[in-house]
């Protein structure tokens, strides 16, 4: 099974420039390394002491900063940031839904900043920003229920999610502009002490925003979505094509399915009528008791949660379903949907570097760990009704050999 490279296509610069990118969560993280398109490693935070990337290698840091409270991220972006060197490139990933602590950790990331350009416009995922406003299939972010699962309403702006940060509009018509005409409208921004907002709407608009970022030289920062990384990684990629060969299988696939999104259940449905074996658990065992899964018990195992819980308790329950999985984890490939999951499950199993490999579609990252397992890390909202079906059969083309046989799917 071919996949998209970790860097294929696009024009490569002579002299690399290194990129340190910040995430909130795995999923984007992933996202974000892929995106860059050269060699890349991405860690999962904490890091002790200063982060250094190797000559010609991208850095991609898991902040896993999403669900802190809002002083704890804005601490965890400064740490990493206070002192980078000015020739590294520093970019931003932030949820292309504007959830998360994105005003407290956009503020620390400015502060020792000349200057932060603001993009997040996702077209892969057809979300565009016009007049400062998220739009998702052109409607704007606040009249859609993608925010149904958080606990307040989403923001009306790009600049109402930034809080207290000084921001400025640039319209499509200056990103589409004269040559010329956006690196002076961002420097008239930073020269009245705000930060830009870029509307965009395709990749070329991200194209246009990144490559004005990089003329204007060192100071400058990123913020935006794995679109606008994606941007970074056709000017200053390395990488050519590579394709992704699953070889012999010997281990089985476990699939954790960590989302609360809608469609989560009819990705799951098709794997079920692909004969994978499903492990249901419900909220209230998840938080009440303490059930532990054995190795599964089929080639493909899908575990999911199912029954409502308050968003207040997402957290401790992300927690309990990676507690539930870590036996059943440990000798098996894994699919992860929703990053809070992702990141969880990889604490429980002391996972802390992956080498992303490519995309089997958009969001969906495969990265290999250091023992040579390949995850899929791939955020909630993303993919089709097919999603985990195309993850399952670019993982296994040919049938698993070697299949545990315990039947009771629950550690004694």
């Amino acid at each position: 099974m071919s996949l998209s490279a970790a860097g294929s296509g696009g024009p490569v610069q002579a002299a690399h420039r290194p990129v340190l990118a910040l995430a909130d969560d795995l999923s984007g993280a992933a996202e974000t390394a892929v995106a860059l398109r050269s060699p890349a490693r991405i860690l999962l935070g904490p890091v002790p002491g200063p982060v250094a990337s190797l000559p010609g290698e991208s850095l991609v840091l898991d902040l896993d900063s999403r669900q802190l409270p809002g002083a704890e991220a804005a601490r965890a972006v400064r740490d990493v940031t206070h002192a980078v060197p000015d020739r590294t490139v520093l970019f931003k990933k932030v949820d292309s839904l504007l959830r998360g602590n994105l005003a407290a950790e956009a503020a620390a990331y400015a502060r020792d900043a000349r200057g932060v350009v603001i993009a997040t416009a996702l077209p892969a995922a057809r979300r565009t920003v016009r007049g400062g406003v998220v739009h998702l299939d052109g409607v704007p972010l606040h009249e859609t229920d993608a925010w149904r699962a958080e606990a307040r309403p989403a923001p009306a702006s790009v600049a109402a999610a930034l809080g207290d940060l000084p921001s400025a509009p640039v319209p499509l018509t200056d990103v589409r502009g004269a040559p010329g005409a956006l690196r002076e409208a961002l420097r008239a921004c930073f020269a009245q002490g705000r930060h830009p907002v870029c509307d965009a709407e395709t990749e070329t608009d991200l194209d246009a925003i990144a490559t004005t970022v990089l003329e204007l030289g060192p100071g400058i920062r990123l913020l935006g979505t794995g679109g606008l990384a994606g941007a970074l990684g056709r000017l200053l990629g390395t990488h050519g094509e590579n394709t992704f060969d699953a070889g012999d299988v010997v281990r089985p696939l476990l699939i954790v399915v960590g989302t609360a999104e809608p469609s989560a259940r009819e990705q799951v449905a098709h794997l079920l009528a692909d004969g994978a074996h499903e492990v249901s658990l419900t909220t209230h065992e998840l938080l009440h008791s303490s059930r532990r899964l054995a190795p599964p018990v089929a080639a493909v195992t899908v575990v999911r949660v199912t029954g409502a819980a308050d968003p207040s308790l997402a957290r401790r329950l992300v927690a309990a379903l990676a507690d539930s999985v870590a036996d059943a984890a440990r000798d098996c490939d894994l699919v992860l949907t929703g990053g809070e999951t992702a990141r969880r499950v990889l604490d429980v199993l002391r996972v802390t570097d992956l080498r992303p490999v490519g995309q089997i579609h958009h969001g969906a990252v495969l990265s290999r760990t250091p023992d040579g397992r390949s995850v899929v890390t791939r955020p909630g909202s993303y993919g089709g009704a097919d999603s985990l079906r195309r993850i399952v059969r670019a993982l296994r083309p040919a049938p698993v050999r070697h299949v545990p046989t315990d039947p009771t799917g629950v550690a004694p």
